[in-house]
């Protein structure tokens, strides 16, 4: 292993779960300066190659990684299906491309707002209920809409079909999510403070910036947290302040900086997790796999650890 050398102009080779690309040092680091691919080839950093071809090897599925590149070169994306849209999503989840996310959300919505008869209500149709001092869509099929930056606090979605349905900045504090079919949701940046999700299917779910202070993510967890490349792990910057993850699989989970004062992650599956900057006040982290989890400089001083994994993890400048 060696350190990457700085000349921008430098070749590099890179293969994607068995699919060859190669590329530039300037088109990994410039465009997304805090993604995780210019973090690898910033040169502080070393990585392993194939002493042969000399290619760098990142275990994902290499089908959409032009489209990662294409962007990186020159901005641009790609003309997908709505589910094609959400597996480059994930993609862009992973490497942490933030520019892209943005734009592959900005045209999914709109694609949604064209395909919006799909589903039994429109925008106009929630806007008109909410307007109601009980607002329920227990068991209604809502799939595709878009009800970003509304005000559905309170509303009982139970039982409901959920699928692709864009929460992005609304407000659902007290909303239920109970048992809903809510595959491929995004809730980016909204806040879902007390919200109950019990029995949810949540899996390939976007909750970056979301804020779920006390909500109740216990019940079928497993549901949505199988498959851990699904985008639901990136909680960056996430509020989790007395959540409940007891039992919850969040292996590899991106977790930079979430707010997880007092939450319950009691029993956990956090090998390999990204813990860097989370604040972990009073946290609950009672027999529970941090195996291999990054946890540098993290303070851990009121953190209950009694029975954690910890082998493997890097405590560099943690505070214990």
């Amino acid at each position: 292993m060696a350190k990457e050398v700085s000349d921008s102009t430098s070749m590099v080779r890179l293969n994607i779960g068995g699919k060859k690309f190669c590329t530039t040092l300037d088109t990994l680091t410039h465009r997304e300066p805090d993604s995780m691919l210019a973090a690898m080839f910033s040169g502080r950093h070393t990585v392993s190659r194939d002493t042969e071809k000399g290619y760098v090897f990142v275990d994902r599925d290499g089908k959409f990684f032009r489209h990662i590149l294409n962007w990186l070169r020159d901005g641009a994306i790609p003309t997908l299906t709505g589910s094609k849209y959400l597996e480059l999503l994930r993609e862009a989840e992973y490497y942490q491309l933030l520019g892209l996310i943005e734009k592959i959300n900005a045209v999914v919505i709109k694609t949604k707002e064209e395909n919006e008869v799909d589903a039994e209500l429109t925008r106009t149709d929630i806007i008109k209920c909410i307007q109601s001092e009980k607002v329920r869509f227990r068991g209604i099929n809502l799939s595709g809409l878009d009800l970003s930056k509304l005000d559905l606090s309170y509303v009982d979605f139970s039982y409901a079909c959920l699928k692709g349905v864009f929460f992005s900045r609304a407000y659902l504090q007290c909303a239920k999510f109970r048992d809903v079919d809510a595959e491929g949701s995004i809730f980016h940046n909204a806040t879902l403070r007390e919200c109950e999700f019990t029995g949810a299917n949540l899996r390939g779910a976007l909750l970056a910036g979301a804020n779920l202070q006390s909500a109740n993510l216990q019940g079928n967890f497993h549901l949505y947290i199988t498959l851990i490349s699904y985008a639901f792990h990136c909680l960056i910057n996430a509020c989790l302040i007395d959540c409940s993850f007891c039992g919850a699989d969040l292996r590899s989970a991106h977790l930079q900086t979430a707010d997880l004062t007092n939450a319950n992650l009691e029993g956990a599956n956090l090998e390999g997790a990204n813990l860097k900057g989370a604040k972990l006040n009073n946290a609950n982290l009672k027999g529970a796999n941090l195996q291999r989890a990054y946890l540098r400089h993290v303070n851990l001083r009121d953190t209950q650890l009694e029975g954690a994994r910890l082998d493997g993890a890097n405590l560099l400048g943690a505070i214990r």
